[in-house]
């Protein structure tokens, strides 16, 4: 139903104490910035979200990720209004909207807690926001009626929340919401609230739901799950600043930083330290004794930036490393905890000074004693081995 376009986004809020030093520096002073509690704090005050720019598509599905306290959240209600945007330009379907009222710029919300009126039946608190807008009746039924069909909703019509479960009552939620037809829908941690179970059918509930209705979609999670199995694109972000933005299969397999490395991917990305060398003209890495070989493609994005030999930190997802037995390619390392997930084996390994997690498939055990206590030895696929910059964090690819 409509683009958005986020233009050099600012939220600062003001700082009491440091809007009164402000008042005591001499005019000539310039401003100081400071690092505190992972926030950015200048004489302004703190700096909750910085330099946000993002281009999401008619009928897009975007997802903002990243740990709480990121901004996320404060970004989702500049775009609803709920909160003055400092600096930069917001715009809806076109049309500048910094000053335009939550009212007046079509879009609904759902909240992690539901907001539903107790008092009302299903029934009225869908009809609710249409009655407001004043729709004729035989309108309002027939979006109502919709709206319940859709998110399978139609047998509770005629109950009032207090008899709904939590999974029914978001249902009910994202319903009064869609009746409008807003051009986008903002929907903040909306499943936080719901055991594991329930959280699994509403993301399936809200992937169905995408397909039915024609509006553009920006969701805020922490749950990387969330954000990998919703997202056309996600936004991963990181104290106020946007990380790196891409598909979900992008940024699991294309990470620029070892904060993005570590946050995507369920169990984390291993690091472990080592050297990036030259071997007869090719790259490869070196972790304790093992030297690595690395795939052509990665070969093209090094070389093409020149990149030197050097300290590194070699990352590689748990489900990229194999047991090996191999000479000049293993590295070693002791069992402390096997756990059996039924089609595949989670071992901790200590190794390298390191703990890591290699996902062992069953089907491809072949008699290694895993045990706690075991020595196993491992290597990396070529293909999945990433390099990174030990100060700045970067990945030397993309560098």
């Amino acid at each position: 139903m409509a683009a958005v376009t986020l233009k050099n986004i600012q939220k600062i809020y003001p700082n009491a104490q440091e809007q009164k030093a402000k008042k005591k520096k001499k005019k000539d002073e310039q401003p100081v910035e400071e690092k505190t509690y992972n926030l950015k704090v200048t004489d302004e005050g703190v700096v909750a979200v910085d330099n946000f720019n993002l281009d999401i598509k008619d009928k897009e599905f975007i997802v903002f990720v990243g740990p709480s306290g990121c901004g996320k959240s404060t970004t989702l209600r500049m775009v609803a209004g709920l909160e003055e945007i400092t600096r930069g330009e917001l715009y809806i379907d076109g049309k500048l909207v910094n000053d335009v009222a939550p009212k007046d710029r079509d879009i609904a919300m759902v909240f992690q807690n539901y907001a539903l009126y107790p008092h009302m039946t299903v029934r009225q608190n869908l009809e609710f926001p249409l009655k407001l807008r004043k729709v004729p009746k035989a309108e309002i039924d027939r979006a109502v009626d919709e709206a319940a069909e859709i998110l399978g909703i139609v047998q509770y019509l005629d109950r009032k929340p207090k008899a709904l479960s939590g999974g029914q009552r978001q249902r009910v939620a994202i319903g009064r919401a869609i009746v409008r037809e807003p051009k986008v829908l903002l929907m903040d941690e909306p499943l936080s609230n719901l055991d594991a179970k329930l959280r699994n059918q509403m993301r399936a509930e809200i992937i169905k739901l995408r397909q039915r209705i024609n509006t553009t979609f920006i969701y805020v999670t922490h749950d990387q799950t969330e954000a990998m199995t919703l997202g056309d694109r996600i936004v991963i972000m990181k104290d106020g600043e946007i990380q790196q933005i891409g598909t979900p299969q992008e940024v699991f397999d294309y990470p620029v930083n070892t904060f993005v490395a570590g946050f995507i991917g369920m169990p984390q990305m291993n690091m472990f330290d080592g050297k990036l060398l030259k071997v007869n003209g090719r790259y490869a890495v070196k972790v304790g004794n093992a030297i690595i070989d690395i795939s052509d493609n990665k070969q093209a994005n090094l070389a093409k930036r020149n990149t030197k030999e050097q300290d590194i930190l070699v990352g590689c997802r748990p489900e990229h490393i194999t047991l090996d037995h191999k000479a000049g390619s293993m590295i070693s390392g002791k069992v402390d905890v096997s756990e059996m997930m039924g089609s595949s084996v989670h071992l901790h390994i200590s190794a390298e000074g390191k703990d890591c997690i290699i996902i062992v498939p069953t089907l491809d055990l072949k008699g290694d004693n895993l045990s706690i206590g075991s020595t196993v030895s491992f290597t990396f696929a070529p293909n999945a081995i990433h390099v990174f910059d030990p100060a700045s964090g970067k990945n030397l690819e993309y560098l």
